[in-house]
């Protein structure tokens, strides 16, 4: 491989870096919602849950509402309106992950050699008011259990795992994620 080859791949892997947002918080917090890495819509528009067929906006503010799921919430109400609405109610989002290289957005593509995780203990023993975390997919589930668990004092925090909101994970509809995660998390 030539100097400029090197340097070519260099450069792509770079650009695979993603890097997470800050947390998505109001004045308390009562359910702490972790994800893994935000998407390429995600980074591209600087919003948590960005694609407009992730469900997690829909869910989240159906449950606040108490109506039904539906993918117009991005048009009924605005990205500063959702997230007043959530953290409002106690609701916090931020991921597992502060960085990691991940060509496009599927979390099956993270390379576990380049996972940083995000400063969650801090932000837990920060928020005694805290009660559950949610792990919306398998993977921040697995992520949370591979850099975060073991550096947590024992709590009675409720830890509950739920289906993905993603578009990928489209073998369940929106009103079958809305139920998974309204059942779980007894917020309906």
């Amino acid at each position: 491989m030539t100097r400029a080859d090197t340097s070519s791949v260099m450069s792509v892997q770079q650009d695979d870096v993603s890097n997470c947002f800050a947390p998505l918080l109001g004045t308390r917090l009562n359910l702490l919602v972790l994800g893994t890495m935000p998407g390429q819509k995600s980074l591209q528009l600087q919003q948590y849950y960005a694609h407009p067929r992730n469900a997690l906006w829909p869910i989240l503010c159906a449950m606040v509402r108490r109506n039904k799921p539906s993918y117009s919430i991005h048009h009924i109400l605005d990205y500063d309106e959702r997230c007043k609405l959530v953290t409002d109610a106690g609701i916090g989002l931020w991921d597992v992950l502060a960085s990691c290289q991940r060509p496009g957005s599927l979390d099956g593509q993270i390379i576990r050699n380049t996972e940083v995780p995000n400063a969650l203990p801090e932000l837990i023993s920060q928020h005694p008011e805290l009660t559950t975390i949610a792990f919306n997919g398998r993977m921040a589930e697995t992520l949370f259990k591979r850099h975060i668990q073991a550096r947590l004092p024992s709590s009675t925090t409720r830890i509950v795992s739920l289906p993905s909101t993603s578009p990928a994970m489209a073998s369940l509809s929106l009103e079958k994620k809305y139920q998974r995660w309204s059942e779980a998390l007894q917020l309906v």
